[in-house]
């Protein structure tokens, strides 16, 4: 009398491996076993970071060309960085005191006090140097090469907002984002006619590329029920500042930018009712692992 078939491989039975009991062999199908549903709000709310990150770059856009056509002060851009920056430290040491102690927090004011002064300077020795580094370089290269490198920051941007400790962890495509963005107002500064136009710019874009994104993500994984509203004020002040630009760059840019904070998250919740994941006994087994320290199994 011949055993009773079971389903592994490793015992010599009278059926071919490839046997299944009748009837059977569908009984165990699952679809979609892992899958979550997401909800529109908070589809809306992700997006965010993207809506504020193109926000950003638009604002440094409209900036460099209200410098080259001389309808922006540099003097101004100088001191509304340093407003900026001032107001962005108080915030972040406002948001140490609930995460850090006295010592860290004292520790991180030094370091930050040193490599304002270090950068500052820097960029005040560099600006004649940046303000000729593409002389002989055409215009349209320019243009080009700075929308390639916005591009590369957009894409390369961590919308996320990852605190541990208090501190940010900055990803590898974080830092190339951030290095794309420096890249291209570096080579945009370059168009430029005064030292003064060139510094006012670069120091902006640190600040708008380098410091923002890591005050942006502490907000976010601290206080994620002000992201809409940071959101609307930071759009509100990019349709502000490109005033003087065309109308048609300020419509086709305020269409792009609610299309991805509305319209895209829509989509996306229509699109969920095409999942069809299929599982079954044929997949991939998932081992299991005993933890023989305390007897359980992972």
């Amino acid at each position: 009398m011949s055993k009773e078939w079971e389903k592994v491989l490793w015992r010599r039975q009278d059926h071919p491996d490839n046997y299944i009991v009748a009837g059977s062999f569908l009984s165990s199908l699952r679809r979609n076993a892992n899958f979550r549903p997401y909800t529109y709000w908070k589809l809306v709310l992700l997006s965010c970071a993207i809506t504020q990150h193109l926000a950003t770059i638009f604002i440094f856009v409209s900036v460099f060309v209200g410098l080259k056509e001389n309808y922006l002060d540099p003097h101004i851009l100088v001191w509304i960085s340093v407003g900026g920056f001032s107001t962005g430290y108080l915030v972040w040491e406002r948001l140490d005191r609930t995460t850090a102690g006295h010592e860290h927090r004292h520790a991180n004011r030094v370091k930050a006090v040193k490599s304002s002064i270090l950068i500052f300077l820097a960029l005040m020795s560099l600006s004649p140097v940046l303000r000729t580094l593409t002389a002989a370089t055409s215009s349209d290269s320019i243009w080009a090469l700075s929308a390639i490198l916005f591009g590369v920051n957009a894409l390369l941007a961590d919308y996320s907002a990852i605190s541990l400790g208090g501190e940010v962890q900055a990803r590898l495509t974080s830092v190339l984002s951030m290095n794309a963005a420096i890249s291209a107002s570096v080579v945009l500064a370059s168009r430029l006619t005064n030292d003064l136009a060139v510094f006012a710019l670069i120091l902006f874009s640190v600040q708008a590329f380098a410091l923002f994104p890591r005050l942006r993500h502490r907000l976010g994984s601290c206080l994620p029920a002000l992201q809409l509203t940071f959101t609307v004020i930071l759009f509100l002040a990019s349709i502000k500042v490109a005033m003087p630009l065309l109308r048609t760059f300020i419509w086709i840019y305020s269409a792009v930018q609610l299309g991805l904070t509305f319209l895209a998250p829509a989509v996306l919740v229509w699109a969920q009712k095409f999942k069809n994941e299929i599982r079954g006994p044929w997949d991939v087994a998932v081992p299991k692992v005993k933890n023989y320290t305390d007897g359980s199994e992972q």
